[in-house]
């Protein structure tokens, strides 16, 4: 059956050349491709590891953050609509980049915030902070969490907001500085903002683009190149995928409430069981993340479904080998397994067991990825 073609996706987050500062999703990939593994590097060449909290000293990948409408608006809500939250106490931004969740903070009435960012944008927020006469609240710390010690001797805060979530949710995510930040400074009865998260998994039918940036590789001018059709594979692809795409149900692998979560549980293996909403072929398994800010007085959350709004997260496709025929409500089966790198733990190995026995075909699939 026919299925709309997917709009050209908006550019990455900027036009950086490097990764992305502590918290932020890599910058420098390109539109409609895959996330692509860095060159092996040399001893006395710097890593991607090595350029993460450069690149966001770049005006152009705040720029591009700042325009997220969907992004941006839901930390607004989140603050500035539950003021009485935020009156009087003492506010922690991790990863505070330009500085603008600091002053939403101010703006709720906070007595003191803090925000702290490791890139010289530091340098443009403190002067963004001032020439919005908030200096008398807003303070920016230059460096990072594990490092630095809050201002003026404090010894917790009330409540802790950080922009942390990267591609596929995990992928170069600040969430362990906002753990340690967490565990170093946090009240016992503080709040985080956002607190809790999930990962979603699900099918789509996607065999137009397939064809046009994996299954290219079988025939390139009469040449058989399909040894670089097994890499590109083997790259999840960040990018916008249609709802009308979506044929299956879809089944959460991860559950992350950020008030006891620990940097190991982000290593974590999940069985799935997705249904097939109607007749179709499944290409590829996509994932999306949702996030809440539970502890505001009326729900606020972020969503990077398909079926919402976009943002400059996306969604996180991986192409399946085989691709399946499903008939309505037959049944796909599988684990999912993901850790960080052992080179660069900002980077993750994902492992795809994928299970179906149907009327039309069956497949029973092992397969490696790898978010670079």
């Amino acid at each position: 059956m026919e299925r709309p073609r997917r709009r050209a996706p908006l550019p990455r987050r900027a036009e950086a050349q490097h990764p992305g500062r502590d918290g932020e999703p890599t910058p420098k990939r390109q539109q409609r491709e895959h996330v692509a593994p860095a060159p092996a590097a040399q001893p006395s060449e710097p890593t991607s590891a090595d350029y993460y909290f450069d690149s966001y000293g770049h005006f152009g990948i705040h720029e591009q953050m700042l325009k997220d409408r969907v992004r941006t608006d839901a930390y607004m809500h989140a603050i500035l609509k539950n003021k009485h939250l935020f009156h009087g106490k003492v506010v922690l931004d991790v990863g505070c980049g330009t500085g603008i969740l600091s002053m939403f903070a101010a703006k709720a009435g906070a007595r003191r915030v803090i925000g702290i960012e490791c890139a010289s944008i530091a340098e443009q927020a403190r002067e963004i902070v001032a020439l919005n006469g908030l200096a008398h609240t807003v303070t920016i710390v230059q460096g990072k969490c594990e490092d630095v010690d809050l201002p003026d001797n404090l010894r917790q805060v009330d409540i802790i907001i950080s922009e942390w979530m990267g591609y596929f949710l995990l992928y170069e995510s600040m969430l362990d500085t906002v753990l340690v930040a967490r565990d170093r400074w946090l009240a016992p009865d503080g709040l985080l903002f956002p607190d809790k998260a999930t990962l979603v998994l699900y099918g789509i039918e996607d065999e137009e683009y397939k064809q046009e940036k994996i299954d290219f590789w079988d025939n390139v001018y009469g040449f058989d190149m399909s040894p670089v059709k097994r890499l590109a594979l083997l790259e999840p692809l960040v990018d916008l995928v249609h709802s009308e795409q979506v044929c299956t149900t879809e089944c959460t692998i991860l559950s992350i409430d950020l008030k006891n979560v620990t940097y190991t549980d982000l290593s974590f293996s999940s069985p799935f069981t997705i249904v097939a909403t109607r007749d179709d072929y499944i290409h590829a398994l996509v994932a999306h993340f949702d996030c809440t800010f539970s502890a505001c007085h009326t729900h606020v959350a972020l969503s990077t479904s398909p079926h919402s709004p976009q943002t400059h997260w996306k969604q996180t496709v991986f192409y399946l080998d085989e691709v399946l025929v499903l008939n309505e409500g037959e049944v796909v089966k599988g684990r999912i397994h993901v850790r960080p790198n052992a080179n660069n733990h900002r980077d993750i190995d994902i492992q795809l067991e994928v299970s179906f026995e149907g009327a039309l075909c069956s497949a029973h699939t092992k397969t490696e990825y790898k978010l670079r």
